[in-house]
């Protein structure tokens, strides 16, 4: 089978996707504190315009990538696409903080849509040419983090410059050209016929999102409330549930069977405690620049870039040779404890700091671990899965990462309100409270390292074959 001529200019279309889907949960952090005075969002509450997109996002990744299966890649991107610009059009045109987090999350849905037919669609006109698959794989990750980066930078322009509305209406026009494009580069993948686990997805999502908001509000409420214990106890029961009939339906959302493979379940256990470190980093570090050094949305987008090109040239340029070097295991154990590491130097951030000095040397440090670990837990999930079920493992990963970003935000928000960051204008509380975030998020790094070193196997080395002599 001849390969697909417009093969290139579909993965470009994809990586656009990918792109667009990572750049949707960095762009939105520079505007954080803007939305937060127009929109009245509390300080504990504002989370939500991140999370609200994550939780959607983590949690129907699985139902989208089932529905790429069903449907069919093609037309389920081209459905993610409408959603997400739909959500768009909420997000920039909301009045109010429940309108905000609708349109986050309806974005959320879409993007869910959007980023496992896209793997799939990259998997079809790939298909059968090894070298050229490893090439459209190394650019299609290569988006991620530069998605990353190009959201920080693009935040702090655009609201600096326009307004922050700006960061979700810029995915109108790119949405429109992309869902143009769709029917003329990429290819037609037909659906197959099997069952779909909507309770199931429900269940998991309910049950993640309700454990979500149960910490968000339990530092009002207090730990031990009513409210807060039966909510913790609601998730843990849908939670339960969607194991429950992952067992039991004919075509379950996530076979449990996929879980005997050898390091997923730690390679998913490290890149959920790398989300519940990474993001409430960077969360907390967009609100210290602001808040507390008084940067506006500009200098404050710029000041983050320096970290989120040096993880974009790592994972590019370098990661790829350790990994091949060294494996998997010890990169991500290391990794974790060199982000432990700069989370560590960025908990002496003070009141009457500086860029150069507070903020610069612990989050580059904090890069340089996140890079360690993100692509080698994300082999380590994948690569030993049968080929059949790679598109299964990839949606697990993927989902624990998002999830683990959700409840670990929540989480160090929690500590951060208790310990004086909900007092606005209070630089030291203000700064105590980040402080307790960045310490908390140090601790699940160091966790993660250590889980990762004690239940990740190293693969035992092929032996090579033994010649026998051939006789003169």
């Amino acid at each position: 089978m001849s390969p697909d001529p417009r093969r290139w200019w579909a993965l470009a279309v994809l990586a656009t996707a990918q792109f667009m889907v990572i750049m949707d949960t960095s762009i939105i952090g520079v505007a954080l504190p803007e939305m937060q005075r127009d929109l009245g969002f509390s300080q504990g509450g504002l989370q939500w315009v991140f999370n609200a997109y994550v939780v959607a996002l983590g949690g129907l990744l699985l139902l989208g990538g089932k529905l790429s299966d069903i449907l069919g890649a093609r037309r389920v991107f081209a459905a993610g696409w409408v959603v997400l610009i739909g959500g768009s059009i909420v997000a920039a045109a909301a009045g109010n903080a429940g309108t905000e987090i609708a349109g986050r999350a309806i974005q959320g849905v879409g993007s869910a849509l959007i980023a496992p037919a896209a793997m799939t669609l990259l998997m079809v006109l790939f298909s059968g040419q090894p070298k050229e698959m490893a090439k459209a794989l190394a650019f299609y990750g290569a988006a991620a983090p530069a998605g990353g980066t190009a959201g920080v930078f693009l935040g702090g322009v655009i609201t600096e410059w326009l307004s922050w509305p700006w960061v979700f209406i810029i995915y109108i026009p790119i949405g429109l050209l992309t869902l143009a494009l769709v029917p003329a580069v990429l290819p037609s993948v037909p659906g197959r016929r099997t069952g779909l686990d909507v309770f199931g997805a429900l269940a998991v999502t309910g049950g993640l999102a309700l454990a979500v908001y149960a910490i968000v509000q339990a530092p009002e409420r207090g730990w031990g409330s009513a409210a807060t214990l039966l909510q913790l106890a609601g998730a843990a029961v849908l939670l339960v549930v969607f194991v429950g009939l992952q067992r039991l339906v004919r075509n379950p959302l996530m076979p449990l069977s996929v879980w005997r493979t050898p390091n997923l379940a730690a390679a998913n256990v490290a890149m959920t405690l790398l989300g519940a470190a990474w993001i409430p980093m960077w969360y907390f570090l967009n609100l210290y620049l602001q808040q507390v050094l008084g940067y506006g949305a500009f200098p404050s987008g710029a000041a983050l870039v320096p970290m989120t090109a040096l993880m974009m040239l790592l994972m590019v340029g370098i990661t790829g040779r350790l990994i091949g070097r060294y494996g998997t295991k010890p990169l991500i154990v290391t990794g974790l404890v060199v982000l432990a590491a700069g989370l560590g130097i960025l908990s002496t951030v003070s009141p009457g700091g500086s860029f150069v000095t507070d903020v610069l040397p612990g989050s580059l440090i904090s890069a340089v671990g996140m890079a360690l670990v993100f692509i080698p837990a994300t082999m380590a999930a994948i690569g030993a899965v049968a080929p059949e079920q790679g598109g299964l493992a990839s949606g697990i990963v993927n989902t624990t990462y998002q999830i683990g970003s959700a409840i670990g935000l929540a989480v160090m928000t929690a500590i951060a309100t208790s310990n004086g960051a909900d007092k606005l204008g209070n630089l030291p509380s203000l700064t105590n409270g980040f402080q307790a975030a960045f310490i908390g998020a140090a601790i699940v790094a160091l966790a993660g390292a250590g889980l990762a070193l004690a239940t990740m196997r190293t693969p035992k080395p092929v032996p090579a074959p033994v010649r026998e002599p051939i006789d003169a």
